[in-house]
Parts: structure tokens; C-alpha cells; sequence
């Protein structure tokens, strides 16, 4: 500590350094959850810290967070990147997240309002819009509020908070189900299939959608995984 600084001054620091850090961490969370970044995305702390205003310490400690949490690795002793999922990580999420967001669906649905189903008719033709002009990052950025949109509903912010983490952890491979997910359309066949159990005021139903969603893209999820294997 400089000897001209006080501790009151020091804690000060202290305490935006804090503030950095976690916005840093938060900010870089979220774009990892949308799939903003690719497997295989570089996060030099430099370009980090001019995305985000922040200075190379607070960048680095988020991006160490996010190095220990698993939704970034070290590729040498500078380089970080947004990893691949391998075939077991894969299979170990999608059972944890047919379980935890089914049952968030199904009880956010309970609290769905006829303004929820408007804002997920206006999610859906964002999505649907962005897949016919392959805008496929812009997709998945309103993938993630149309589930989220139901999934806060359910009130139970424990089971959100772990249905976040494994975003964080799958978010960047959703880029493995393009094109083939937008051409087929099996996204938008069952989020609209989501979107009518929530009209009928059925929560099994949307809960079946929303299961089928999951499903449908780890098969894709699965093929592009089992081709890397082979390279």
C-alpha cells in the first residue's frame, strides 16, 4: 500500500475493484449463456478489458472465475478460450437440464399471464426472423431470453441460479446446431408448441415442449460432437 494512502481510501479500492470484477465476470457470463462467443473463441484479458471499460485486473479475475467454473480454459499460458463440450459433459448437462428446467417450466407456467405469451410470440419472431436471414448469434441470444422468460416465473431462484450455470457451460456449443436446426425448424415448432400449452393453460404441455427443445438439440449437439471425434 502507498504510504500516502489511508485504509479508508484502500478499502475504497478495494471495494471497486470488487465492482469491476463481478460486473466483468456478469458481463462476460451472460455472453457466454447467449452464445455471443464459438467454441474455440480466443478472450485475450486485453480485448477483455477494452470491451468492457474495465481495467486488465478486473478482467483477469473474472475471467479466472470463469476458467475455474469451466466455461473457459486455459489454452497455454496467455491464451483462453470458450472450450468444446466432449461427449460425457454433454450427456451429464442435458439429463441435469431435461430435469431442472422442465420443472421450472412447469411451474413458471403456473404464473404465466397473457402478457408472458405475447412477449414470447414477439421472442419467437425475433428468432425465427434471425434463423431465415442465418443470423444465427442473434438466434440464440433471444433462445435464451424466450426460455428464461418462462423460467423466471417459477420463483424458485436456487433452481434458476443452477439452470444458469449450465447455460454457462452449454451456451457457446448451441452454434454446433446451426444450420441444420434452422432449416429443420425444430426450435420454432416447440417453442410455438410451448407457447400453445401456455394459451391452453396447460403446464404439462409446455413442459413437454420445452423437454422435446432440449432433446432435439442435443441430438444435433450429439452428431456435431461424435464428427470432431472422428477428425
Amino acid at each position: 500500500m502507498n504510504k500516502n494512502t489511508t485504509g479508508e481510501e484502500s478499502a475504497v479500492s478495494e471495494l471497486q475493484f470488487g465492482r469491476l470484477s463481478d460486473f466483468a465476470y456478469s458481463s462476460i457470463k451472460e455472453q457466454l449463456t447467449r452464445g455471443t462467443y464459438k467454441p474455440g473463441h480466443k478472450l485475450p484479458i486485453r480485448s477483455v478489458a477494452e470491451m468492457l471499460n474495465v481495467g486488465a485486473t478486473p478482467a483477469r479475475e473474472a475471467i479466472n472465475r470463469l476458467v475455474l467454473e469451466g466455461a473457459l480454459v486455459m489454452a497455454g499460458p496467455k491464451t483462453v478460450i470458450v472450450p468444446h463440450l466432449d461427449l460425457p459433459a454433454l450427456y451429464e448437462i442435458t439429463q441435469m437440464r431435461l430435469a431442472l428446467e422442465g420443472l421450472a417450466t412447469e411451474k413458471g407456467a403456473l404464473h404465466a399471464t397473457n402478457d408472458t405469451i405475447n412477449k414470447l410470440l414477439e421472442l419467437q419472431e425475433k428468432i425465427t426472423t434471425a434463423l431465415d436471414e442465418m443470423r444465427y448469434s442473434d438466434a440464440l441470444h433471444e433462445n435464451k431470453e424466450f426460455h428464461f422468460t418462462i423460467y423466471r416465473l417459477c420463483e424458485m431462484p436456487h433452481l434458476l441460479s443452477t439452470i444458469e450455470s449450465l447455460w454457462l457451460r452449454v451456451g457457446a456449443s448451441f452454434h454446433d446446431l446451426y444450420p441444420e436446426f434452422a432449416e429443420a425448424k425444430y426450435g420454432v415448432r416447440n417453442h410455438m408448441a410451448a407457447i400453445e400449452g401456455l394459451v391452453d393453460r396447460d403446464p404439462s404441455a409446455v413442459r413437454a415442449a420445452m423437454e422435446n427443445d432440449i432433446r432435439d438439440g442435443f441430438r444435433r449437439l450429439k452428431k456435431a460432437a461424435q464428427e470432431r471425434q472422428k477428425r
